[in-house]
């Protein structure tokens, strides 16, 4: 009996400790699974920063802009024309297509769209009115070997009702210079300004600034040499220069013998903490002129002198811990200051000595608050010295009152691959008060290359 009360008192002790020993052990391990779990998070986020650090290394060795949070998902699928330089694509060449198109309506007629004091040449001027079929860009790229890369931009466009097809870029680009070097050869968009070396389809508007239209007929394009240098640096840091034939506009007549323009442009930008990243950069363009054409047919001017541009860039991105896929912020804003010294060849035959500085600035903001839709806010302006009482009567003689506008926008992304846009523009330029509505449609099928900053 005593052996029995014995075992049945040993029993219920067995039963009393083991919930004890039981709880215990179990909040050991609770404790051990959050410490592991702490030490693997604080792992996780050094690795994740030292894989963020790579890539921006990496990303500004191929020459983009600084390490950043992208802004725009639809981006991702391309533009600023440079093509990766890492491993070698599956189909070689790689080739894409990017469709454009709009439904454009003006309050006055766009064929005589003029602002006064500032010619317009080049690709400047508004946007066909009503339904047209915009630029259809195919590009063209790939790595010629471990030493070389290709781009070719072959945009199709209609004028007047004929199809035009062209060759806007054309360019071989090295990859193993030595020292941070990198060279590119051939018809490329000028790497001066922030916005001009980016294709139409990477715009955050629809159309340029009215600095870009003015100053540069929009974008600035030529065939030449560029020499661009990458510092051996944490933050990002590029120096480059170009030598270019001086056909194009504000360029003209390959002047020089064929060495017409030159540019010089100084980059710099980096993050700050993981939401924020920044850029700035100051650019420089000189250019020869002969006979330099600007207006219409009917009444084109002909300017024949030297052309200095000189360009301010700043840029912020922000996006939550860099992930700008859900929400993100870009404020943007240039000046560009221009002298020109030379004659102008009007109309009517009379030659009339020039001296000219004239300003241009614009600062946009572009806000995606859910996935997929980006809203925009853009104010542009121009002003202009008079040129003297012999232009008066001219369109080269500025208005009473600084050209402005200011441009509204929305877009829809359903994917990296197609973008809608609706924009509003109150535009106070012309000679007449004008206010302008379009849509506008980008798809893009294939391969294309990432986008810089």
């Amino acid at each position: 009996m005593r052996i029995l009360s014995t075992g049945i008192l040993w029993a219920c002790l067995f039963c009393m400790i083991t919930p004890a020993l039981a709880q215990s052990e179990l909040d050991l391990l609770r404790a051990e699974l959050t410490q592991m779990r702490a030490e693997y998070e604080a792992r996780i986020t050094q690795l994740e920063k030292r894989l963020k650090t790579f890539e921006n290394k990496s990303v500004a060795a191929k020459q983009t802009a600084p390490p950043a949070a992208e802004t725009d998902p639809w981006q991702a699928a391309g533009d600023s024309g440079r093509p990766g330089t890492g491993n070698k694509p599956s189909f070689n060449p790689d080739i894409g297509v990017i469709f454009q198109g709009q439904a454009w309506n003006y309050d006055n007629d766009p064929d005589h769209y003029v602002i006064p004091g500032f010619p317009l040449g080049g690709e400047a001027g508004p946007l066909p009115e009503g339904l047209s079929l915009g630029e259809i860009e195919i590009d063209i790229s790939a790595n010629v070997d471990d030493k070389f890369t290709a781009w070719l931009t072959v945009p199709i466009v209609i004028e007047d009702g004929e199809t035009v097809v062209e060759v806007e870029e054309a360019w071989i680009e090295t990859l193993a210079l030595p020292a941070g070097l990198s060279l590119r050869v051939g018809r490329y968009f000028s790497n001066i300004g922030y916005l001009n070396d980016k294709h139409s389809h990477a715009w955050d508007f629809v159309d340029q600034p009215l600095s870009y239209q003015a100053f540069l007929g929009n974008q600035y394009i030529d065939d030449g040499a560029q020499l661009r240098w990458l510092a051996p640096t944490d933050m990002y840091l590029e120096l480059g220069g170009e030598i270019n034939r001086g056909d194009r506009y504000p360029s003209a007549g390959a002047g020089s013998s064929g060495y017409g323009s030159y540019t010089l442009h100084a980059r710099s930008g980096g993050d700050i903490g993981f939401s924020h990243s920044w850029q700035a950069g100051l650019s420089y363009l000189q250019s020869d002129a002969i006979e330099r054409v600007s207006g219409g047919e009917d009444e084109a001017l002909l300017f024949t002198g030297q052309s200095e541009l000189m360009i301010a860039e700043l840029v912020w991105k922000w996006a939550p811990n860099g992930n700008n896929k859900q929400r993100n912020l870009k404020l943007q804003a240039e000046y560009l200051w221009r002298n020109e010294v030379g004659t102008y060849r009007l109309p009517d035959g009379r030659q009339l000595p020039y001296d000219s500085d004239q300003q241009g600035w614009y600062v946009q903001a572009v806000f995606q608050p859910i996935p997929r839709w980006r809203l925009g806010l853009r104010y542009d302006r121009l002003s202009s010295d008079e040129p003297g009482d012999a232009f008066r009567d001219t369109s080269l003689s500025p208005a009473a009152n600084d050209p402005w506008r200011y441009s509204l926008m929305a877009d829809w992304s359903n994917s990296e691959f197609s973008r809608l846009r609706l924009q509003y523009t109150n535009d106070q330029a012309g000679q007449e008060d004008d206010k302008q509505w379009g849509l506008q449609y980008i798809f893009s099928i294939g391969a294309h290359g990432a986008h810089s900053f």
